[in-house]
């Protein structure tokens, strides 16, 4: 792994090596790569959460198919080793798919999602996966006036759609929770935990495995077709061939428009003192997260750290992703800005990591699971930074597609999902889609500093501009 010091006040800063979980985690042992052409009856591209999950769903439904998985680096590079390890209950596209399936349609795909949390719990239990599970719930705050209405709106908005053990508080039972500078308000929701997302990716590998599926690392794939996956070892022919690779989807022969990489980078502190932890609370361990535009996301893990994220570069011209997640001292710069507004009490603290790392962002903001009984494609993904949990979700949907389309099952509840088969058009070519998405990020900044600084009570203009600009709900 590379690393290399950052200057943000804090030397010593490890940029990049993937991310603070493998430093603290270790690589995985490497897999054998594709040594020729071969046959199978499913064949996964991409071994991250939503590979690895619909291998692990499809083989336990049905022991006999003889699944490989293809995965270009090795299990875990990508998203599924970078994220915020939020195993929590947001979906992307769920408005959108109230609007064109009926609210009825949206609850269901609501409720599924909530006892996904408690589904990835329950597995990782049953195959012994220490993964640093701590089921705190998600605590999410207000700052300014602004910010107080989106949080109370969200928070309605919520309830509506089935979540009736969602909780709203004011300053002093925030505070209670976890003493956020400035908070004035907050939600709180049982349906999330906090999670060492490398844990669960290797020990996710470990038992797919270890029920016979086929993985091999080092593999990219360099085009899908009906019934075949080409990679530069050879090709791996199969009636079902999915693709399951979020962020690096535009590195596909064909899909560059198709899901937008998404950057996001995060930073992890040393670990905080008793003393620290006293004044700052949060005891609960739930994950954090903000109603800022451009929001930001943390945890308290579990050797007591706090690692946060939030946008710093947002996408690379051309659709282009990085190798080893290195971040630039700006973004550093601007998430240690945010964790001392969140916490003045830490502003000498050491940033002993930084990392950035891709998701897939829609045309539409909408997460998709998709099988083309035609051609036996499919594919998962653009969970627009939501897919800790979500991936799991996907991968039931498919494992029942294909089961469906195969004659083993019928249909079910998650195939009748509303983001099953769902269509979405392209992004725009370049230059435009570089243009877009960063106005989009600086409208995003701009409208938080306004808010920040003007208190007032509305959303600014500029973040609903930036909303229509980029067809987000």
């Amino acid at each position: 792994m590379s690393s290399s010091t950052a200057h943000t006040g804090t030397p010593g800063t490890v940029n990049g090596g993937i991310s603070f979980w493998y430093a603290d985690d270790g690589l995985p042992p490497a897999r054998e790569p594709l040594t020729g052409d071969t046959t199978a009856d499913v064949c996964v591209v991409g071994g991250g959460y939503t590979g690895l999950w619909t291998a692990y769903y499809l083989k336990k439904a049905a022991p006999f198919l003889r699944i490989t998985v293809l995965e270009q680096k090795f299990c875990g590079y990508g998203a599924s080793g970078r994220n915020g390890g939020w195993l929590y209950n947001g979906i992307a596209g769920r408005d959108r798919y109230a609007e064109l399936h009926g609210r009825e349609a949206a609850v269901r795909l609501q409720q599924a999602m909530n006892t996904t949390v408690d589904e990835v719990i329950r597995v990782a239990a049953e195959e012994s996966i220490e993964a640093d599970i701590h089921h705190g719930g998600v605590l999410e705050v207000a700052h300014t006036p602004a910010q107080l209405a989106r949080l109370k709106a969200f928070h309605e908005r919520e309830l509506s759609y089935g979540e009736r053990d969602r909780t709203l508080h004011g300053a002093r039972e925030t505070a209670e929770r976890v003493r956020v500078t400035g908070a004035v308000g907050s939600t709180w929701t049982p349906h999330g935990a906090r999670l060492h997302p490398v844990k669960l990716v290797k020990g996710l590998a470990r038992a797919v495995e270890a029920l016979g599926v086929t993985i091999h690392e080092s593999t990219p794939v360099t085009e899908i077709k009906p019934k075949h996956a080409l990679t530069p070892y050879g090709t791996v022919r199969a009636p079902y061939v999915l693709r399951c690779t979020e962020g690096f989807t535009a590195s596909l022969k064909g899909q560059r428009r198709t899901w937008l990489p998404m950057n996001s980078s995060m930073i992890a502190t040393e670990p905080l003192t008793p003393a620290q932890w006293e004044s700052i609370g949060w005891e609960g361990r739930e994950t954090l997260g903000d109603m800022a535009h451009a929001y930001m996301y943390a945890q308290r893990t579990a050797d007591d750290r706090i690692a946060l994220g939030g946008r710093g570069i947002p996408y690379r011209y051309g659709s282009k992703t990085d190798n080893d997640g290195r971040t630039q001292a700006a973004t550093i710069e601007a998430l240690h800005t945010v964790l001392t507004r969140f916490f003045p009490q830490l502003a000498g603290v050491r940033i002993t990591h930084a990392w950035s790392g891709v998701l897939g962002v829609p045309r539409d903001w909408c997460a998709t699971v998709t099988l083309d009984r035609a051609t036996g494609l499919g594919w998962a993904g653009g969970y627009v930074g939501s897919g800790v949990a979500t991936a799991n979700l996907a991968a039931r949907t498919l494992r029942d597609l294909v089961q469906q389309d195969s004659g083993q099952a019928g249909p079910t509840d998650l195939t009748t999902l509303p983001w099953v088969d769902h269509k979405v058009r392209k992004w725009e070519p370049e230059p435009f889609r570089w243009l877009g998405v960063h106005a989009m990020y600086a409208t995003y900044n701009t409208a938080d500093h306004r808010e920040r600084t003007t208190h007032t009570p509305q959303t600014s203009p500029l973040a609903h501009w930036a909303n229509k600009l980029t067809g987000r709900h």
